[in-house]
């Protein structure tokens, strides 16, 4: 089933994230989609993940799809202009893609090109409202299409803040993105399954469907560089002192997410696993959580 149906008839949905490496070597990719084979709805390919330059987003959606997995076609606002992003959007369209994640884009300061100039000419509320105007039959200054899309579009939403204004902001976007075409969400990270109940819990008004975000711990050190430099990520400290104590940190790491899971499942409509390098464990984690 594809993703749209999955979610639309209620199932729980469980999407993982591959990440493209720097180069045109495709044996990773193809290995990695082997195992998710079957064992997810969907598979979210980043698109210049942290703003390192990589093998693009729609390739190795494409890539995928020969593989016979659906992709979730990731897309920053960060790299191109209202043309760019368009025009990719039509090719995603005839290569058979139908999820697309519109995201804004982390700043190029922050990646491995420093020098690079954003381009931001479009928003991710804005990049949204563009998908929906093309799955209209119009590009965004209202000409009409030879041929229009048919995609779904699928937005971000950080559900824990250090601080309710931060959260209401969030809920101001959500609600932003839901009246341009949102059809689904998936959330940053979640470590703490109370808080992210709560959230639900202000959000269950809404009627979208919300896929809970899970990175599985690798490390003390991973743990605490996300507290401090990742936004809307908070790893409490009992999970913290749970890896500092393991013998074998992968293996407590990836008990934590699988547990993570088991919890989530009964509070949301489905998980996005987002492995960072480790998707060739997401099957055992999915294992592990009785999925």
């Amino acid at each position: 089933m594809s993703l749209r149906s999955v979610l639309e008839s209620g199932k729980f949905a469980i999407t993982a994230e591959v990440g493209p490496l720097k180069g045109t070597d495709i044996n990773e990719i193809e290995e990695v989609a082997e195992l998710l084979l079957g064992r997810v709805t969907a598979t979210n390919v980043t698109d210049q993940q942290s703003s390192v330059m990589r093998l693009g987003s729609l390739a190795t959606c494409h890539l995928l799809k020969e593989k016979g997995l659906e992709p979730v076609f990731q897309m920053t606002c960060r790299d191109r202009n209202r043309l760019a992003l368009q025009s990719d959007l039509l090719s995603a369209h005839v290569l058979g893609i139908e999820n697309v994640l519109a995201l804004t884009g982390d700043l190029p300061s922050l990646g491995d090109h420093p020098q690079a100039k954003p381009v931001y000419d479009l928003d991710s509320v804005q990049l949204l409202w563009a998908i929906n105007r093309l799955n209209e039959g119009y590009d965004v200054v209202g000409n009409e299409l030879h041929g229009k899309t048919d995609f779904f579009p699928g937005a971000v939403v950080t559900p824990e803040t250090d601080t309710e204004a931060k959260l209401e902001l969030q809920l101001i976007k959500m609600e932003k993105k839901i009246a341009v075409g949102a059809k689904f969400f998936q959330t940053q990270a979640v470590y703490n399954v109370d808080n992210f109940a709560k959230f639900m819990k202000r959000v269950e008004g809404f009627g979208v469907p919300i896929l809970a975000g899970v990175i599985p711990l690798k490390s003390v050190g991973m743990a605490r560089f996300m507290n401090k430099n990742v936004s809307g990520v908070f790893v409490p400290e009992e999970l913290i002192d749970k890896m500092a104590k393991a013998e074998d940190k992968a293996a407590t790491g990836m008990d934590i997410a699988a547990n993570l899971i088991k919890e989530l499942k009964h509070i949301c409509q489905g998980v996005h696993l987002m492995a960072i390098g480790w998707e060739k464990r997401v099957p055992a984690i999915l294992d592990a959580a009785g999925l």
